[in-house]
């Protein structure tokens, strides 16, 4: 039941959550990460989200796998948004399911963790005053735009914040 996919469609979170579940559980987790209106202390008005469409998916899979085998079930939805968002859209929905909570918020967790450690989905801010920027760490190839000294240390993820207000992950 796992599933795993990357791309440009709205993401409807009841669905994601709807992908997930069994008689035997008894906790259900969504973790939901919307585009919000301010990055850095300075105001934004939207963004985009550009990927290898293929790897992605790929390494979003391996990430739903790893994720499902350290909680023992196959009850986990992931769905990553790519393409141009506006504030308050849903980035990424994460779903899990098990028969303890701990469980599915550890899995939820680690899903979200690793997106952005590993996930090559790179994130262009688009600020209040007009200006777009990518955001350092997350430079997609060929741009010209100049790379993050410390991104070469690591593989291209989408560091940084998919969250509104207090779920801020960085």
């Amino acid at each position: 039941m796992i599933h795993a996919a990357v791309g440009p469609e709205p993401i409807d979170p009841a669905q994601v959550l709807s992908r997930v579940g069994s008689a035997e559980d008894g906790a259900a987790v969504l973790f939901v990460g919307v585009v919000r209106d301010h990055a850095d202390g300075r105001s934004v008005s939207g963004m985009r989200y550009d990927t290898y469409h293929e790897m992605a998916e790929d390494v979003l899979r391996e990430i739903a796998h790893e994720a499902a085998a350290r909680l023992g079930t196959d009850r986990l939805a992931v769905v990553h948004r790519t393409g141009e968002l506006d504030i308050g859209e849903v980035s990424v929905a994460i779903a899990v399911s098990s028969p303890h909570r701990a469980e599915s918020f550890d899995a939820s967790r680690y899903v979200i963790e690793e997106i952005k450690k590993r996930l090559p989905v790179w994130k262009q801010e688009h600020y209040a005053d007009g200006r777009v920027e990518w955001v350092p760490g997350t430079v997609p190839p060929g741009t010209g735009a100049p790379m993050d000294p410390s991104a070469r240390e690591r593989p291209v993820a989408g560091r940084g914040s998919h969250t509104a207000g207090g779920g801020q992950v960085a």
